[in-house]
């Protein structure tokens, strides 16, 4: 057995001394570079060093517990590279989305990453995509010859040295950690992840980000909390609808339309813009219901803006950095606006002019019991704009075919992309004159391009909303129609920069057919919170279906309103769900997606009589039509909505063909097809062209 002394020499040893004098030199220069990355200036450094310097010597102490991961390994050089190594990849990645984005990289974006690949071009070039794609392979390569080929240590390894030393630095980090948030001086929780990196460093706010998520179990849930809640809200309930009399109680058409990063650029102070981007926006202002919608994003993160906007719950409760839509709502249902108007009969619709899949929507939806998705997949997109994205004008059409296909009243989402960034900084060329011109006292020419192309794209979608209510002020149904940006634009705005708002707010107008939001425009606009709008509007024509629909529309004057909805969120999506058993009723179930509102059809083959090649004739036909012939892959090329070439080398003579409409993201994924189709064979080589 072992002595005291051997002990001690062994916890003591030169080995263990030279490892950690190697983390601290490694922890020191990893800190500085996850920091400048994230400054980009070394002035700003110093800046944080010296006004925040416990939180620089914290963020070193967090990267020196992830280094002394070494203590455990034989193989250090391997140790080494896997945890310095994931530091900087951590700090590389997020310079380079900060330069795309105004919001830093978080432990969240890792499980969104898959999602982005299908519209990564309209952020970076072939040549940079194909360098990443290289660098990603050299960097998965290293680690297996570092793991295969690095020697071992050489000096006897006793593995409960190795354990005591990781288990002493990350006691005391734990202890430190503890003790910081006790005293207020690190944050459990971020309510801006810009601030907070600028606030608490890159190592500590990734960090948070990657351990901060769900809804914590309010310390007063219980069964009666959530009863007494319930009942507070049919009292509120009851009170109005005593207070409507004998009112007429309309049930329109409900239309939601996100637009991507749209705000009145105007409201900037020291922008100059030849003429007014927004018309539509001003004009509709002017008449009808609007103010600002307080968002919780800026610069990025549509998809919080859209689950607040849905749910009526607010982001703040949940993880600093989270995407509910990820984290909790691909696996389980969630009470919202679709199951709300579910109960009133409606037929509930999306609408996206992106890929299904982009932020598993495809998945989530369903849980968010929609019965109809309509994607990029199932439109005939002709129009995109410089950067690749699909252009707002192809959800006129979608939005009319929508209501006018179903024979219920119809709930439908649309979420825009035409706004999205990154924003080109390069004058268009002289053949793309633009309609309006940007220019700003003391801005370089590369923002005041940027600003330009910005404010050309948003006139075009301003342009989609007034040409859409155009239309919908002679349908036939009441239709209620309520459009608003998800969050500014990424380019660098700072709320001294704008009259009036702040960077976390939009506009939004609630616009109808049939003369309300005209009567109570004054009255009713104002400022809304972004997990209020949905409520709003039902309110306004005497739905009262849903819990939290319900709990908005009689408790926002308590003063118990955000504490007692944060109650309600976590039952319904981590608790006992006692909202529903309280009513005898079951769990929400996920509803059947149909993708589209019509399948491709095929009517018919001919001759292409120029090329000799097959052409495909039918319907609804897009770019992510694929053609089968007795379940097999046959090489082909869309036209145009009604036909499709067909090389006359690649097709066999199949008993039956089909067209599938393939996700953009993985051409595996088939989300709808034509009913098979039979060709005549004879009749149609019969009938072939003699081609030169």
């Amino acid at each position: 057995m072992k002595s005291i002394k051997d002990h001690a020499g062994s916890l003591f040893s030169f080995d263990i001394g030279k490892y950690i004098l190697i983390n601290l030199i490694m922890t020191l220069f990893l800190n500085v570079y996850l920091e400048m990355l994230q400054r980009k200036s070394p002035a700003a450094l110093l800046l944080f060093i010296h006004q925040r310097t416990f939180m620089f010597l914290f963020n070193g102490l967090l990267i020196f517990t992830t280094l002394s991961a070494v203590f455990l390994l034989r193989k250090k050089i391997f140790a080494y590279a896997m945890a310095g190594g994931s530091w900087l990849l951590v700090g590389l990645i997020n310079g380079v989305i900060l330069s795309h984005r105004k919001t830093p990289f978080t432990a969240v974006d890792l499980t969104v990453a898959r999602s982005a690949l299908p519209v990564i071009r309209a952020y970076l070039s072939l040549p940079q995509i194909i360098a990443c794609v290289i660098l990603m392979v050299l960097m998965i390569a290293g680690m297996v010859c570092l793991f295969l080929y690095t020697r071992e240590q050489k000096r006897a390894y006793d593995a409960r040295v190795g354990f005591f030393w990781m288990g002493l630095i990350g006691l005391f980090f734990l202890i430190v950690l503890k003790t910081g948030t006790n005293k207020g001086i690190l944050a459990r929780k971020f309510d801006n992840l810009m601030d907070a990196y600028r606030d608490y460093g890159v190592a500590y706010s990734f960090f948070i980000t990657a351990v901060d998520t769900g809804i914590d179990r309010p310390m007063q849930y219980s069964r009666g909390a959530v009863d007494r809640i319930l009942r507070h809200c049919d009292q509120g309930i009851q009170s109005l609808k005593d207070g409507e009399g004998d009112q007429e109680k309309r049930r329109p058409n409900v239309i939601f339309v996100q637009l991507e990063s749209f705000f009145d650029p105007g409201v900037m102070k020291n922008l100059k813009i030849s003429q007014d981007p927004v018309p539509n926006l001003h004009r509709l202002q002017k008449d009808y219901i609007h103010g600002n919608l307080n968002v919780s994003v800026y610069g990025a993160g549509t998809i919080n803006t859209e689950f607040e906007v849905i749910t009526g719950m607010n982001l703040e409760d949940f993880g600093s950095g989270e995407y509910p839509y990820r984290s909790i709502i691909h696996k389980r249902t969630c009470d919202n606006i679709s199951y709300w108007l579910e109960e009133e009969g409606y037929y509930r619709t999306v609408i996206h002019n992106n890929n299904a899949a982009f932020y598993d929507r495809d998945k989530v939806y369903a849980n968010l019991g929609f019965q109809s998705f309509i994607s990029m997949e199932n439109m005939d997109i002709s129009e995109f704009n410089e950067i690749g994205w699909p252009k707002d004008y192809v959800l006129e059409d979608q939005i009319m075919d929508a209501l006018e296909t179903s024979p219920e009243k119809d709930l439908i989402y649309t979420i825009s992309v035409q706004g999205h960034g990154d924003y080109p900084q390069t004058p268009r060329p002289e053949d793309q004159e633009d309609r309006i011109k940007v220019t700003g006292e003391n801005m370089s020419d590369n923002y005041c391009n940027a600003w330009t192309y910005y404010a050309n794209e948003i006139y075009e979608m301003d342009d989609f909303i007034g040409r859409l209510t155009d239309r919908l002020s002679s349908y036939p149904e009441d239709v209620i129609l309520v459009f608003y940006g998800d969050h500014l634009p990424g380019m660098n705005i700072d709320n001294k920069d704008l009259e009036g708002v702040n960077r976390f707010q939009t506009p939004y107008v609630i616009w109808d057919n049939y003369g309300r939001s005209r009567k109570e425009a004054e009255k009713e606009s104002g400022d809304l919170e972004t997990w209020q709008l949905a409520s709003r509007i039902l309110g306004s024509v005497k739905i009262y279906k849903g819990t939290l629909n319900r709990y908005h529309q009689t408790m926002s004057d308590s003063k118990k309103y955000k504490k007692n909805l944060r109650l309600l969120e976590y039952d319904m999506l981590y608790g006992s769900n006692f909202v529903r058993r309280l009513n005898g009723k079951k769990d929400l179930k996920p509803s059947e997606i149909r993708y589209g509102i019509h399948d491709p059809v095929i009517t018919g083959l001919s001759w292409d009589e120029e090329t000799g090649d097959y052409i495909l004739e039918g319907d609804y036909f897009t770019d992510y039509s694929r053609v089968y012939g007795d379940h097999i892959r046959i090489r082909s090329e869309k036209i145009d909505r009604q036909h499709i070439r067909i090389p006359v080398n690649s097709m066999k003579k199949a008993k039956e063909l089909t067209v599938i409409q393939v996700s953009a993201e993985n051409e595996k994924i088939h989300y709808n097809e034509s009913a098979p189709w039979q060709p005549d064979w004879e009749v149609l080589e019969e009938s072939k062209p003699a081609v030169e």
